[in-house]
């Protein structure tokens, strides 16, 4: 269940200065976007069922997996964890600390080690309740996935730097109309004081009306075309209009689902329990260009990630092995996952390897 946030003010003194060191200003002119064929999709509410929640606030929360597998995913997950020789024990609160941690951002999102390719992820990916709920969003089986990576968030932390909220969407200001949709796979309890996923609701109906009265010349990002980091000033121009923030909660085994459009970010457990989640984005194959379905295939084959959207502007680093705090590269970050998936028919389809 959702839980409404206060909105609080930040002066310019205080807002965190990594913002302003990760993320670039850049300004371009309007890109020629072709129409997209999804675009009206949820316009209005006129499904009789969970999607309309999405069309109106912009989320929503599905069961995709039973509870007691979703669990026994969060096991394998901190099975990964320990499979380090760092040091780190889960019984154990003295070894929560980066140094016996693989590197990580934001307090336990990881994306490196080939993480993205884990079979643990490519199980999730391939889960029925998963690709129904994407199937139902889009009107189409016929489906690829992005290769995102995961967070397993530890409470009790005390060597996390704060870096900020990084309200965000993960869509182009340039584009309009519906274009992703993004999706959380929750595999622990998460209630309020749990960490998890913050949305700005009802921001993804008022975006376009934003960016049409306040152009769209500039805009910040960390490297992808579809991202876009918001401002405290751009946010009030919401919270004037009746967005506010949530703090969406969930069982183990719920797949949350959020418009593109929507302003987002996460926080970190304030409580006793762990965050464990993966991030997957399903969109219609029949979206895919040749160009694109052979990069997806290469980052598949070379075990690299993805951002969200899994069928255009295709954002995909070269592997760099991540950096310790000593400055170092990480001796354990090969870039290939240590228990990498076995390939099989629906993996296949979901990458883009074998045609439908």
């Amino acid at each position: 269940m959702p839980i409404a946030v206060a909105n609080t003010s930040t002066s310019i003194e205080d807002t965190d200065l990594s913002f302003k060191k990760k993320f670039t200003e850049r300004s371009t002119p309007p890109p020629e976007l072709p129409p997209f064929v999804y675009a009206s999709r949820f316009d209005q509410p006129n499904f009789g069922d969970w999607r309309d929640e999405l069309a109106t606030k912009g989320y929503t929360v599905v069961k995709a997996i039973p509870t007691e597998k979703a669990l026994e995913y969060r096991e394998r997950a901190f099975q990964w964890l320990e499979s380090f020789p760092l040091g780190f024990d889960r019984n154990d609160v003295s070894t929560w600390k980066n140094e016996h941690l693989p590197v990580h951002v934001k307090g336990g999102m990881f994306h490196g080690y080939g993480y993205c390719h884990e079979q643990l992820l490519w199980d999730l990916r391939c889960e029925d309740g998963v690709i129904d709920a994407f199937a139902k969003v889009w009107g189409t089986e016929e489906l690829i996935t992005s290769f995102d990576g995961g967070s397993i968030m530890l409470p009790k932390r005390v060597d996390v730097l704060d870096s900020g909220k990084w309200e965000h969407m993960d869509q182009s200001h340039h584009r309009k109309g519906f274009y992703c949709c993004q999706g959380l796979v929750n595999l622990n309890y998460n209630g309020p004081e749990d960490g998890g996923l913050m949305v700005l609701e009802g921001s993804s109906k008022l975006v376009e009306e934003h960016f049409d009265h306040f152009g769209r010349h500039s805009y910040k990002s960390w490297g992808p075309f579809d991202w876009y980091g918001f401002t405290e000033e751009q946010q009030q121009w919401f919270f004037d209009r009746g967005c506010k923030w949530v703090k969406v909660c969930a069982e183990p085994g719920d797949l949350i689902l959020w418009d593109s459009r929507t302003m987002h970010y996460n926080v970190r457990p304030k409580g006793e329990r762990d965050r464990v989640c993966t991030y997957i984005c399903m969109a219609p194959a029949h979206l895919l260009t040749e160009e694109d379905r052979k990069l997806r295939v290469e980052c598949f084959e070379s075990s690299k990630g993805t951002t969200h959207v899994p069928f255009a502007a295709i954002f995909a680093r070269e592997f760099e092995p991540v950096t310790r705090s000593d400055g170092k590269p990480c001796p354990h970050d090969t870039g290939k996952p240590s228990n990498p998936p076995v390939l099989n028919e629906r993996i296949e389809k979901l990458v883009g390897i074998k045609p439908y």
